[in-house]
């Protein structure tokens, strides 16, 4: 089966095509809006949308191309449909449905934060492998930072999260505060790793039991 994913949750538009015949990958194509939304110091929902109508069509086609097949040769069109900004999921539903309707082919809705839980079974060369059950999966994409404790396909329960921001938000904010720039997670980072202080604060240590 071939799969063709599509992916406009927030500021990067991205699409990717599964073959499970081979269990891996075979192209993934991502374009990023970091430079769209540097200025403002945070993603701007409406320049996100403007953006993924801009791109999603030269990406699904590049993913595509790099994967040597056509749409009529997928099997399944799969896309976002939460959660997300409204506008950058509206683009992506709506070229998906498209694409599905014109080409006959069947459509999937994923909640991406699921395909972050489960992504686990996939390596960093975009092979499928086998995990076993049960695991802990943290979850830092989105609104909030969670863990969640998953026992099978589609079986999980939120173990704890962040209340508010998720941990790249947090790291944002902080950057924007001390005038590093956008986004803050890597600019924070480097700075620690040179100048920081792993001692500043004394957290408990946890004991064996």
């Amino acid at each position: 089966m071939i799969i063709l994913g599509i992916e406009t949750s927030c500021d990067e538009t991205a699409a990717a095509v599964y073959d499970s015949s081979t269990r891996r990958i075979t192209s993934n194509v991502l374009f990023s809006q970091v430079d769209l939304h540097t200025v403002y110091g945070g993603v701007v929902p409406e320049i996100a949308s403007r953006s993924h109508l801009e791109k999603i069509d030269v990406i699904v086609t590049q993913a595509l191309g790099q994967a040597g097949v056509t749409l009529s040769g997928v099997d399944v069109v799969a896309v976002t449909q939460r959660p997300g900004l409204v506008g950058s999921l509206l683009i992506g539903i709506c070229f998906a449905k498209g694409i599905a309707w014109a080409a006959g082919k069947k459509l999937i809705g994923v909640n991406h934060l699921e395909g972050h839980v489960f992504s686990a079974f996939l390596d960093a060369d975009g092979n499928k492998r086998d995990i076993a059950f049960p695991y802990l999966a943290l979850s830092v994409s989105g609104g909030h930072t969670a863990f969640y404790l998953v026992t099978g396909f589609g079986e999980y329960e939120k173990l704890g999260g962040t209340i508010d921001d998720a941990a790249g938000e947090a790291f944002d904010k902080i950057a924007t505060i001390m005038g590093l720039g956008y986004p803050g997670g890597p600019l924070i980072e480097k700075l620690a790793a040179k100048a920081g202080n792993e001692d500043y604060f004394k957290y408990p240590r946890g004991k064996k039991l």
